[in-house]
Formats: C-alpha cells, sequence, structure tokens
C-alpha cells in the first residue's frame, strides 16, 4: 500500500506571475516561466519529501478552468460556456505545464529523491467540465472525453528518473444534484459511461492505472466502467462503511483507494468546536465560532496546524477499511481531496506528513 495526494495546495508567492509562467511554458523562455518551473519542482519535491509516495503534481490552478484553456470551439457567456463545434485540443496545448515541468526537471527530482518518482496526475472530468456550459446535450460527455483522452496520452511521463502511476478522473460534481441527462436508460448517461471508459482505457493502454476521484458515491454510475482501475471519495461517504462495498469491488475487480484525512478546513475547525464543546451548539453559534477562528488564524494569532487530524485517527480510519474490504483491495491511501482550503502552506504540507506516515505505521 503507497500514500497518495490529490493534488492541490495553498499557494506561496506571486500567484499572478505562476499563472503568466504557466501560460506561456513550453512555449517561450522568460522570468515567469522559469518561476512557473521553480515552483513546480519545489512543491513537487516537498511532497516527496512529506513521505508520499506518489504525489499529484502541483495544482495550484482552477481545475476547470486549466483544461478548458487547452481547448478550443467554444464561446463563453455570461450563464458560462457555449461549444460552437466538437472540442478539440488547441495545436500545443496537450501537455499539462505543471507535468511537463516535472519531464523537464525530472532528473534533478529523482536526484533530491534519491530514486526514481512515481507520480500522480489529475484530469478534470467530462461530467463536471459540461457542469461549466450553460447549454448541453446527450452527446456534450462524449465530445469532450475524447478530447480528454488526448490529454491524457500527451501527459504520461516515463523515463529512467519518473513515470506517470496514478491517472485521477476528477469529477466532484458528479452526483450531487439530480441531473436529467443522467436519468437512468438515458442516453446521456451512456454517453457518460463511454466518456469515462474510454478514458480509463487511454491510462491502461498507456501502461498506468486509473482512479475515479468523486465527493458522493450516491449515483452507483461508476461501478460500471469496466477499465477503471481504482475509486475514491471522501471520508464520511458510506462507500467506506458500506459492508456491500467489498463485494462489488471483488466482483467487478476494482480496488479503493482509503481516504483518511479530512481536507475541509472549515469542516476541522467544526470538528473541533463540537469535540471541545459541552453544549450542543445551534448551527448559528457554530458557523459564528467558525468565522472567529478563521480571523484568529489570519492574524497569526491561533496556529492552524492545531486543527490537523493527528496520526492516530488517520490510522484508525485506514485500518477500519483495510479491515473491511482487505488489504489486496486497498493500494492507496490518502487525503480525501485536495489541501487548497488550508489556511497556509506549511499547514498543508504538515497534514501531507501525518498521512504519510500513518500509512506506513498502518501498513508496517
Amino acid at each position: 500500500m503507497k500514500s497518495c495526494d490529490s493534488g492541490s495546495l495553498p499557494f506561496k508567492g506571486n500567484f499572478q506571475k505562476y499563472l503568466d509562467g504557466a501560460r506561456s511554458y513550453g512555449q517561450i523562455s522568460n522570468e515567469a516561466t522559469e518561476f512557473f518551473e521553480q515552483s513546480v519542482m519545489s512543491v513537487f519535491i516537498d511532497k516527496v519529501e512529506a513521505g508520499i509516495d506518489v504525489p499529484n503534481y502541483p495544482q495550484f490552478r482552477d481545475m476547470t478552468e486549466m483544461f478548458l484553456d487547452m481547448m478550443e470551439d467554444f464561446d463563453k457567456v455570461n450563464e458560462g460556456y457555449i461549444e460552437t463545434a466538437p472540442f478539440a485540443i488547441k495545436n500545443g496545448t496537450g501537455a499539462i505545464p505543471e507535468v511537463l515541468a516535472i519531464k523537464n526537471c525530472s532528473n534533478l527530482i529523482s536526484e533530491k529523491a534519491g530514486a526514481p518518482f512515481n507520480l500522480r496526475i489529475c484530469i478534470t472530468g467530462p461530467y463536471t467540465l459540461a457542469s461549466r456550459f450553460a447549454y448541453k446535450d446527450k452527446g456534450t460527455f462524449t465530445r469532450l472525453g475524447n478530447a480528454l483522452a488526448q490529454v491524457i496520452e500527451t501527459n504520461i511521463l516515463k523515463n529512467k528518473h519518473g513515470a506517470v502511476q496514478l491517472v485521477s478522473i476528477d469529477e466532484p460534481v458528479f452526483g450531487l444534484v439530480d441531473d436529467p441527462l443522467l436519468d437512468y436508460g438515458s442516453e446521456g448517461r451512456e454517453n457518460l459511461l463511454k466518456a469515462w471508459e474510454t478514458l480509463a482505457q487511454k491510462v491502461k493502454a498507456q501502461g498506468a492505472q486509473s482512479i475515479l476521484h468523486l465527493h458522493t458515491t450516491r449515483d452507483d454510475l461508476f461501478w460500471k466502467v469496466k477499465a477503471l482501475d481504482i475509486i475514491e471519495s471522501h471520508v464520511d461517504d458510506p462507500f467506506y462503511q458500506a459492508k456491500g462495498t467489498r463485494e462489488h469491488l471483488e466482483g467487478t475487480d476494482k480496488f479503493a483507494k482509503a481516504s483518511i484525512a479530512v481536507t475541509d478546513f472549515d469542516q476541522l475547525i467544526r470538528n473541533k468546536i463540537t469535540a471541545q464543546s459541552s453544549l450542543k451548539l445551534s448551527e448559528t453559534s457554530t458557523n459564528e465560532k467558525i468565522a472567529e477562528t478563521w480571523t484568529l488564524i489570519n492574524k497569526q494569532q491561533v496556529d492552524p496546524i492545531s486543527f490537523i487530524e493527528e496520526t492516530n485517527l488517520m490510522g484508525k480510519r485506514l485500518s477500519r477499511i483495510l479491515e473491511l474490504f482487505g488489504e489486496n483491495r486497498v493500494p492507496y491511501a490518502g487525503p480525501e481531496c485536495g489541501l487548497k482550503s488550508f489556511p497556509t502552506y506549511e499547514s498543508a504540507l504538515k497534514c501531507l506528513r501525518r498521512v504519510a506516515k500513518s500509512v506506513k505505521e498502518t501498513k508496517g
């Protein structure tokens, strides 16, 4: 079993300069692109040194905008986007700049790590990208899936210094709202399934493992993706408590990534307030205390690290999942999602260190 993470962290430094560098990285060389490359490399090394076995590329940019920027044939309107022709990848933009930076610095990263590194890359899924469009039809998922398949093929890094081990199809929006396009028996539902299948098959053909990143497993369509290897969701999702999950994993020959750390910082604050209160607080009172806590954190009067879950709690979650699913069905463990909501870069790294330690201690 290995530890992995989902990518995002708080950014330290000149974020506009980082965005400018990402926009032109691989096309020209200037101060901004050099800053971008150095930022990606240093943060990725920080993840490796935190003990994460399969770190995701540092994801600081908006998860939908960064992939839509690679595509053409749509216009932006007040309500979102409108497709003007079948989605296509712009010439020369199939490479994710963050992955390209890691590839260009792979020898330096492996030297710093002391060994070849493993990499997780995340691709925003067709359903989540489609949610940004003002108008979509039953074929939108298929057309987005075909474009994303090209992105996957372009970004599978494999050399003597490091290689992509996991490709995550991120679908945080899936299952959160009732969508007529996903009605049972509808063509839209079948097209989303086919789009996921296309992406998972593309990952497999490139010699990596696919993982579907969800925030809820309320809609069980994911079980039908034959080529999909791994499923992950949030800590409190019934997926991780239901006895039937193991039967589904074994019956479909799939695996689970154990989510062992809560990453919503508001929820972490809420959990601590609830644990320390002798009385049951109203929702209004709790929200007021959360806001007060953020004020103190921003004034540096409270250390955000005090809200991060302890290693032993993460280990207990992991042990329960291993017991329920069986060790052979849980190849990876990590935080439930990215850490962008954390107040500081340092607190996010502290969480990753605790995750890595709990995985090593639990499997060891």
